[in-house]
């Protein structure tokens, strides 16, 4: 069915009238939704941690949640940044950053003027399943959203030391998708947009799509960002690695400089065998044995192989915040 209906080429009109029907009067039409999607603008220092990886200026979407100018977007935009800049009605907005979460990708800012527009409410993603109707809406307005299916809804582990339990993963893809909101057929939002794959259907080749963190996965931590921009449970620890999975193989593919990892003498290609003597065979086996060790600070030991000899590294991890050259204004 989800081939079929993606296949079809249904327009984007028909899909919205099918999941915002008149008989919900509450549901926002869809200008209230392209007013309250706004252009996200970041500018980041030039020896920031992540400016080589993810630029000094970096542009996206953001949904406002609040009237008093909350914005949700994804947190790789604003990270490191030292202004922000929201585009509303085609006006330019300054706006602060409120909190950031690493563990869910969440980053929250703050406009500093009034923007013309009614909040979008938070849904509720546990309920968002496969085969449902939604929208993904960017910052390029109506003509740009994209009418998509839910396609999968799984595990998602990334090469950047991060995982969701329960991702959504939708087709077909929406472009400029950092960011972008993911409103379902109540007119909610209930995911932030993070990445384009290749692979949004378990098991199934339909071609791209799009993931997105859902957003009961900032519910919990929305407190603690807006009062002290950042969760206050113990942080993960953290090594600075990225790695991907080939053939049931792990294998390093980034050091980042200054991180416990390089600290430890890992190194570009090495593989990744196991954690503490228990083996690993993927990004998803390796964090959770790495976060169940303890929190950041631990020491974690890691098999390897470097070379041609099998070897045991410690590294001794760290919190991420502490790595990152954060604005401290929040």
């Amino acid at each position: 069915m989800v081939r079929r209906l993606i296949a079809s080429g249904v327009c984007l009109s028909a899909l919205f009238l099918l999941a915002f029907s008149p008989a919900r009067a509450e549901a926002p039409s869809m200008d209230e939704l392209t007013q309250a999607v706004v252009r996200v603008k970041t500018f980041v220092r030039s020896d920031s941690r992540t400016a080589a990886t993810l630029g000094t200026e970096r542009e996206g979407t953001g949904t406002l949640i609040g009237g008093d100018g909350l914005v949700v977007t994804i947190g790789y935009l604003i990270l490191e940044a030292d202004r922000v800049e929201l585009t509303a009605g085609g006006k330019k907005v300054a706006a602060e950053i409120v909190g950031y979460d690493y563990e869910s990708g969440f980053g929250l800012v703050r406009a500093l003027t009034k923007i013309a527009a009614k909040p979008v409410k938070l849904g509720d993603s546990s309920g968002v399943k496969v085969k449902d109707r939604v929208l993904a809406v960017n910052f390029n307005g109506a003509d740009n959203a994209r009418a998509a299916l839910v396609v999968s809804r799984r595990e998602f582990a990334g090469y950047w030391e991060y995982m969701l339990n329960s991702a959504i993963f939708t087709a077909p893809p929406l472009m400029d998708w950092s960011g972008a909101a993911l409103i379902d057929a109540e007119g909610r939002l209930v995911g932030v947009g993070s990445l384009i794959v290749n692979d949004p259907m378990d098991g199934g080749d339909i071609g791209p799509g799009n993931m997105f963190v859902p957003i009961d996965e900032l519910k919990p931590i929305m407190a603690d960002l807006m009062t002290q921009g950042r969760p206050s449970t113990p942080p993960r620890p953290w090594i600075g690695i990225n790695s991907e999975e080939v053939r049931g193989r792990l294998f390093v593919s980034r050091v980042s400089p200054g991180t416990p990892a390089e600290k430890a003498g890992l190194k570009k290609g090495d593989i990744i065998l196991g954690v503490g003597g228990k083996p690993v065979g993927s990004l998803a086996e390796f964090y959770k044995a790495m976060w169940s060790s303890g929190p950041a600070g631990t020491d974690i030991r890691l098999n390897l192989l470097q070379g041609v000899a099998p070897s045991e590294v410690t590294v001794k991890s760290m919190d991420r915040y502490n790595w990152l050259k954060m604005n401290r204004s929040y």
